[in-house]
């Protein structure tokens, strides 16, 4: 029986390799370069146009969502689907959030340029993943990539409605 298209999931987005443990950055700019230099060669994109994509965002209003995380992302041209990348950085740095707190968690989203509604779905989906309180916690208490990983996608299977 077909149940209609699939809900779009944070595997979709996610591969075990896009999942950095405890990347260093001092501010904002320098987190954004150093994500855009280790996801663009696994989005398959150009690390420069990613950055600019980024920047370009940042400069519309901080993507800093409370809480301590942060959910940069862009339209590029090229890409198939959305993709992300996901962050832990080892010490918090100032990113200019809603609730002026400092980010340690770091989503970065990318959708081709032509995916309306994907990229608001994709962003929808991991805010409401990152707002949860307990999957953060859960996050912040692990410094492996694979125990991100795991925590990032078991939690939308096992919320799937």
């Amino acid at each position: 029986m077909d149940t209609g298209p699939r809900m779009m999931q944070i595997s979709d987005l996610l591969t075990p390799k896009s999942v950095a443990a405890n990347l260093r950055a001092a501010n904002k700019k320098q987190a954004l370069q150093d994500l855009a230099k280790r996801a663009a060669p696994i989005l398959g994109c150009g690390e420069r146009a990613l950055f600019e994509t980024l920047i370009e965002r940042e400069r519309l209003g901080s993507t800093g969502i409370g809480n301590g995380v942060a959910v940069p992302h862009g339209r590029l041209p090229g890409l198939a689907a959305p993709r992300g990348f996901f962050a832990r950085l080892d010490k918090p740095i100032e990113f200019e959030a809603v609730d002026n707190r400092p980010v340690d968690l770091i989503f970065l989203l990318v959708t081709p340029e032509g995916a309306g509604g994907d990229h608001l779905k994709a962003l929808a989906m991991v805010s409401r993943l990152l707002r949860d309180r307990k999957t953060c916690e859960k996050l912040r208490g692990t410094d492996r990539a694979e125990a991100l990983y795991a925590l990032l996608v078991d939690r939308t299977t096992s919320h799937a409605a």
